[in-house]
């Protein structure tokens, strides 16, 4: 069965917890839709962890649909979202429908996501899925914002829980499908999480959300360094090092082939 926002929304009423990971080609979504992981991301995280970039700023539009095609090429049965890149979005609203109405037309991905909860962002949202265009929100530490929030985790004094939870409802509102919560307080996450009548994603933020993401490279043990909140179920990175030493040693010693 393939996974659609209906299926997201029971899973919350259910108490059925969800399960997302990012993926960046062809092999790796195969892979994860392989596992029945219930939502697969096409974040903007590739930026860093596919292509080399210190943040996720530089990443084009056009990047991200190139990605994100061939995430889908991959999926039969998981909802794909894609990330709106860093300014294909803030300008205006009709630079927000152009861009997103080009990612779903131009990849085949159920949804974009994009970062913040301030009025224009608010507004946006609600103009995106006035016409149709499903949309994933997200909240707490933002990476698009890095040089004027960090990566600290964020919601920790009461006026900025305050002001997080505010965003989170007015998202919501705004129309809203699900909300990614990114390094937040537990407790934080979990008032939030309450709040909500559409599913929360956590990464981060805790176990009391509706579901739970990782960056794929951090989860397989791929990436140089991962933040404190994240788990590796294997190391995948020295596991290549002794495939490919094992590879050249054969061929140097005329075992391969």
């Amino acid at each position: 069965m393939a996974i659609n926002i209906q299926y997201l929304i029971q899973a919350k009423q259910q108490g059925r917890s969800l399960i997302a990971l990012t993926a960046w080609d062809y092999a790796i979504a195969q892979v994860l839709d392989g596992a029945e992981v219930d939502i697969i991301l096409v974040g903007d995280s590739l930026a860093m962890v596919a292509l080399g970039h210190k943040t996720t700023l530089p990443i084009t539009l056009d990047e991200m649909i190139h990605h994100g095609a061939a995430v889908c090429r991959g999926v039969k049965r998981a909802l794909v979202v894609c990330d709106l890149p860093f300014l294909s979005y803030q300008e205006s609203i009709s630079q927000a429908i152009h861009s997103a109405g080009r990612v779903l037309k131009e990849t085949g991905v159920q949804a974009v996501k994009l970062e913040g909860g301030h009025p224009a962002v608010i507004e946006t949202v609600q103009q995106l899925t006035a016409i149709g265009i499903p949309v994933m929100g997200h909240v707490g530490l933002t990476p698009q914002s890095v040089h004027s929030l960090g990566y600290r985790q964020q919601g920790q004094t009461d006026q900025d829980a305050h002001r997080i939870t505010s965003e989170a409802i007015a998202l919501q509102e705004a129309g809203a499908f699900s909300l990614v919560l990114e390094h937040l307080p537990a407790n934080l996450a979990a008032q939030i999480t309450a709040k909500l009548s559409i599913p929360t994603i956590g990464i981060g933020a805790g176990p009391h959300c509706d579901g739970q993401v990782l960056v794929t490279t951090d989860l397989l043990g791929l990436s140089a360094k991962q933040p404190p909140f994240a788990k590796s179920y294997l190391n995948l990175r020295q596991m290549i090092t002794e495939a490919v030493q094992e590879f050249s040693h054969d061929v140097k010693n005329g075992q391969f082939p």
